[in-house]
């Protein structure tokens, strides 16, 4: 009884003070709601006055995701809470909600919430509102892979999605080393594919081939021979936002490794299908299912994983928020604002995509929807801190367009001082190239500057020399030290000892 009262009273108490604590902070301070927590949403979070604004953030994930590393994290090269910040960790920011946003109400400044993990719905109002809510993984309707997500097929998008495919390749392994498995099912579970193109999927396949050349040569040397790793790619050459060298140099390398690269060749379909252990066609004791994929050009492959990286497609909310949309993104004009809402509402990163007249599209990456984040945060922090959006004479009036801001060049915060020493401020968003990088597995990459606005020669980079670049650009870009210290001392330990191959 007396422990009862007591959580009652200290249930109470902490309701008032939470309360207490929510009001304070709303008061006299406008609402910013931010939606996603990736490279657009976290930035912005992280770089609003919170002096100035009452800065909340809803998403499904609670950590900001340093996808750069996220192939390293799938095979063991770096363990998964090194490469992750969670949202709480932002200073002064008012309040998280682990939670999606199904539906936007722009007449009433409300956006519809659902809760992550009873489904249970909720509001929250906003005075203004920044959508980050990014993509999703894009299956073109491939019949199978939808179906088979999570099984044999698998995304490479999220940390989970990172955990799914190590389980699985360990899996497929341990099941091979099995002394009753046929021959055929033990071809099928080592033979792996990666569909896509672009660097992500470039990455992972050589950081597969790095864990099958070092640590499942030394613990399944017997299963080495069983092993096959194609790259599946629709288009006719690899990463075609490189320079034509450097995409040529590294499909070159791809197959010096011996891993089978299909260009010009699209997935039409993943099938599930029986073995016939008899032989005639009646159901046997050894009867099972497997998967096999089917290529445009009439060829098929049994596999026992598939890792999809293809493309991206819009997520639902964008397609329930009643904005206005050019092929599934958020149509901003030149300040980044969505049109007709009287600068209340704003869009960055691959949901978005400039008005016709607006401005040119821009690659759906990391660097993006950073420099957006940057250009949000300055218009906010300098100039509409002075438009009282609170007081309800300026209900009906449009926020005044932003001064000069001056473009995020600089990759790295420490050196953002140099942004207005390089390059003239504008009222308008200005993307700046800072160039593509794309690693190789220990040792290998590319590094294309030949386009780049950064004060450096404009070279285009390869081998070891694009490799030291990879890894020191994205270890210096970590936003706490325990990630800066915990990655050096994973790669150390990969290095020296190899990678993890235990399954849990």
């Amino acid at each position: 009884m007396y422990s009862t009262f007591l959580s009652t009273r200290v249930g109470r108490i902490g309701s008032r003070s939470f309360a207490t604590k929510v009001q304070q902070q709303q008061k006299g301070r406008p609402r910013v709601v931010i939606l996603g927590s990736g490279w657009g949403g976290n930035t912005l979070a992280r770089r609003l006055r919170k002096d100035l604004y009452d800065v909340r953030l809803i998403s499904p994930a609670n950590h900001f995701l340093f996808t750069p590393l996220l192939p390293s994290t799938a095979v063991g090269t770096l363990e998964f809470r090194a490469i992750q910040e969670p949202v709480r960790t932002i200073k002064g920011l008012g309040e998280y909600y682990q939670a999606k946003a199904s539906s936007l109400d722009p007449d009433n400044q409300v956006v519809k919430c659902k809760d992550l993990f009873k489904g249970h719905e909720f509001d929250v109002k906003y005075d203004y509102l920044c959508i980050s809510a990014g993509c999703k993984t894009n299956t073109f309707n491939t019949p199978g892979i939808a179906e088979r997500e999570g099984r044999e097929v698998f995304y490479l998008k999220h940390l989970y999605h990172a955990r799914q495919i190590r389980n699985r390749v360990l899996e497929c392994f341990e099941r091979a080393s099995n002394p009753n498995i046929s021959a055929n099912e033990r071809d099928r579970l080592l033979s792996f594919i990666v569909v896509g193109g672009g660097p992500t999927s470039c990455e992972f396949t050589t950081e597969l081939h790095d864990f099958l050349k070092d640590d499942v040569k030394k613990w399944y040397a017997d299963l080495v021979p069983h092993i096959r790793l194609t790259l599946v790619e629709a288009g006719p050459g690899l990463l075609g936002s490189f320079d034509r060298s450097l995409a040529d140099y590294y499909l070159e390398k791809l197959r010096q490794m011996k891993i089978d690269v299909r260009l010009s060749t699209a997935v039409t379909g993943v099938e599930e299908r029986m073995y016939d252990s008899t032989g005639d066609g009646t159901k046997g004791v050894e009867d099972h299912h497997y998967t096999v994929a089917s290529f445009a050009d009439g060829t098929e492959l049994p596999f026992g994983a598939m890792v999809w990286s293809a493309g991206l497609a819009p997520v639902k909310f964008i397609g329930e928020s009643h904005l206005e949309l050019s092929k599934g993104k958020v149509m901003v004009d030149k300040y980044l604002r969505v049109p007709n809402h009287k600068g209340r509402i704003y869009a960055i990163g691959d949901c978005a995509t400039f008005a016709e007249g607006e401005g040119l599209p821009l690659p759906p990456t990391a660097s993006v929807a950073e420099q957006q984040a940057y250009y949000v945060a300055d218009c906010f922090n300098l100039y509409y801190k002075d438009f009282d959006v609170l007081d309800e004479k300026s209900k009906d009036k449009d926020v005044p367009i932003p001064g000069p801001v001056a473009p995020a060049l600089m990759p790295w915060q420490q050196a953002e001082f140099l942004n207005k020493i390089l390059v003239s401020p504008s009222p308008e968003f200005q993307y700046k190239n800072r160039g593509a990088m794309a690693a190789m597995g220990f040792g290998g990459g590319v590094s294309d500057l030949t386009k780049t606005d950064l004060p450096a020669p404009k070279i285009a980079t390869s081998g070891l020399a694009a490799f030291f670049m990879w890894r020191s650009a994205y270890w210096t870009k970590q936003l706490s030290w325990s990630n800066m210290i915990l990655i050096p001392m994973y790669w150390f330990k990969q290095m020296i000892f190899g990678r993890d191959i235990s399954r849990f």
